[in-house]
């Protein structure tokens, strides 16, 4: 027989015998001791002390001095995070500013001009995609590959 044949024996006999029961049952399966578990796992009871321990004398409480106090102007604030405000964005010179404007404005003159069906004359579609294509290469050579000249000596976190 030839190693083609065998394997297509092997599959018959694999799909002939898929609905068959198994030949052992589950009783007879070896189970590993380590899956069984004991007859009742034990249960820790936890009670409440009987005297409560006055406000502020808990192993939890807060030391004097510490923590919000009544009338605090905190109080209706409790939870509440605000964030500092971001940092003002960079600002932007002459030749990328002019790339953001080609970037956007091209397609956004195509877009302007095919809803309000002007005629669209050969070269301002020209221009319209030439502006869009420069505008984006425009950005991606001015991103640069390395990291910004503040970054520091070792361009890692800051904890």
């Amino acid at each position: 027989m030839t190693p083609q044949s065998d394997e297509d024996e092997v599959w018959r006999q694999i799909v002939a015998s898929f609905n068959d029961t198994a030949e052992r049952d589950s009783a007879d399966q070896p189970w590993p001791d380590s899956e069984n578990l004991p007859p009742e796992p034990t249960r820790r009871v936890v009670r409440p002390p009987e005297e409560p321990e006055p406000a502020g004398r808990g192993p939890y409480a807060e030391p004097p001095g510490h923590g919000v106090e009544a009338g605090d102007p905190g109080d209706e604030d409790e939870g509440h995070y605000e964030p500092p405000p971001p940092p003002p964005l960079p600002k932007l010179d002459l030749p990328t500013k002019l790339a953001w404007v080609a970037l956007f404005g091209g397609p956004a003159y195509l877009l302007v001009a095919a809803m309000a069906s002007w005629q669209m004359e050969g070269w301002a579609l020209f221009t319209a995609v030439a502006a869009f294509i420069g505008g984006f290469v425009a950005l991606v050579v001015r991103m640069g590959d390395g990291p910004p000249n503040d970054s520091g000596w070792d361009d890692g976190a800051v904890l």
